[in-house]
């Protein structure tokens, strides 16, 4: 597949996490651990916590947690590892099951240079 191709699904996934948390891939009025959105997102599912995503909204755990999923796939740092779009369609309508994602390299990365 195409690398513009995965750069799009790259994209999508961002956007899900923009809508779900109400806010943009990196904000400088939060914590700096929630700073870079993709980065606080899988910290907060790693600790099964993602209720903090949206703390003002009554949200569907399960669905929020494969729409989580999803868009963890979708950003994950190795283009060759995230889903196409067809899958991620699929995963969303849950007609196919959503591994756990792996930890993000850029997380890895910035935790091996503490």
């Amino acid at each position: 597949m195409p690398i513009t191709a995965k750069a799009d699904v790259y994209s999508f996934g961002v956007m899900l996490f923009e809508i779900i948390c109400c806010r943009r891939r990196t904000e400088t009025n939060v914590p700096d651990n929630e700073a870079m959105l993709v980065d606080w997102v899988y910290d907060c599912f790693k600790a099964n916590e993602v209720n903090k995503l949206v703390p003002e909204d009554e949200v569907d755990k399960k669905k929020l947690e494969r729409v989580v999923k999803v868009g963890l796939w979708c950003t994950q740092d190795e283009p060759s590892s995230r889903p196409s779009m067809k899958k991620v369609i699929l995963m969303l309508e849950g007609t196919v099951n959503i591994a756990d994602p792996p930890c993000p390299t850029s997380i890895v990365s910035s935790q091996s240079l503490e």
